[in-house]
């Protein structure tokens, strides 16, 4: 069965796989509308729904994401599925997932030949309210270029803690003064999320453009 997909901006522009968070599926207001603001920047955006979420769909019942290497074949089968060169990412959980995908990209295979890089919007460095289980192994020692656009607050890995940890100096970094894991500044910081939205995709449009050639 073919992976369903939405796509937005023109097919013939570099491809960017973005795959959503943990909690709200290929269709929530930041999916849609980050998709939405890199496609007008020249981006062919492309989103999924992981299996758990296309169930929920169906019945409405809320369920956790399958274990990670489920969300890794299914990531594989919609890459393969495209068969085209592309920059993979995602929100929180969907870059997570992306990233490690990228790890693989050693092994040079039909679907690792296509990853140029990936760009993860929040992404996930601990659980929340367990700053000492890093997910971070996977980010010390960079296969294919990496752009992590982050809140200064973000609950699951503010500055202050990322500035703590051993991660690849090739990392690119976009931080957004007081945005919280959906980007979204307080009122009383001087910035909107609107400004924060656009700042980030902005910046995910030029990696993909820079890492696509």
């Amino acid at each position: 069965m073919n992976k369903k997909y939405t796509e937005n901006g023109d097919p013939l522009d570099p491809l960017f796989i973005f795959a959503h968070g943990a909690g709200a599926g290929s269709d929530s207001e930041f999916m849609q509308a980050m998709a939405e603001l890199i496609a007008a920047q020249g981006i062919f955006v492309v989103r999924f729904d992981f299996p758990y979420m296309e169930q929920r769909a169906i019945d409405g019942k809320r369920r956790p994401p399958q274990r990670m290497p489920a969300l890794l074949d299914d990531y594989r089968a919609l890459i393969r599925q495209l068969g085209r060169p592309c920059v993979i990412g995602g929100k929180s959980m969907g870059g997570r997932v992306a990233s490690l995908l990228m790890q693989e990209a050693g092994e040079q295979d039909e679907v690792a030949s296509l990853i140029r890089g990936c760009a993860c919007l929040g992404y996930p460095f601990h659980p929340p309210g367990k700053p000492e289980s890093l997910r971070t192994d996977h980010l010390q020692q960079l296969q294919h270029p990496l752009l992590i656009v982050q809140g200064t607050r973000d609950a699951l890995g503010n500055k202050d803690e990322v500035d703590g940890y051993t991660l690849d100096d090739s990392l690119q970094w976009v931080w957004l003064e007081d945005g919280d894991h959906d980007l979204k500044p307080r009122k009383k910081s001087g910035y909107s999320h609107e400004q924060h939205m656009q700042q980030a995709a902005a910046a995910v449009a030029a990696f993909v453009r820079s890492v696509m050639g």
